[in-house]
């Protein structure tokens, strides 16, 4: 996915889709430590792909709470 299309997406999505990827990295790291992976850099991408979402997610968080104001202070 595109920086863009991750951009686009609920923080539930993005939740949905980091579990995804959590799933789909231990799956490589199995295939890979039974010699069965094609190309180890599918790891790296995966890896890539979920600092992304955690980028987001926390980009949201701290929007939400900046729009949230200063909590009576």
């Amino acid at each position: 996915m595109k920086i863009n299309e991750i951009k686009s997406l609920s923080i539930g999505q993005l939740n949905a889709r980091l579990k995804e990827l959590n799933s789909e990295l231990f799956n490589l790291r199995f295939s890979h430590a039974t010699r069965n992976l094609a190309s180890p850099m599918q790891i790296h991408n995966v890896k890539k792909e979920i600092a992304r979402v955690k980028t987001v997610i926390r980009e949201k968080e701290i929007a939400a709470a900046a729009k949230g104001g200063n909590d009576g202070k």
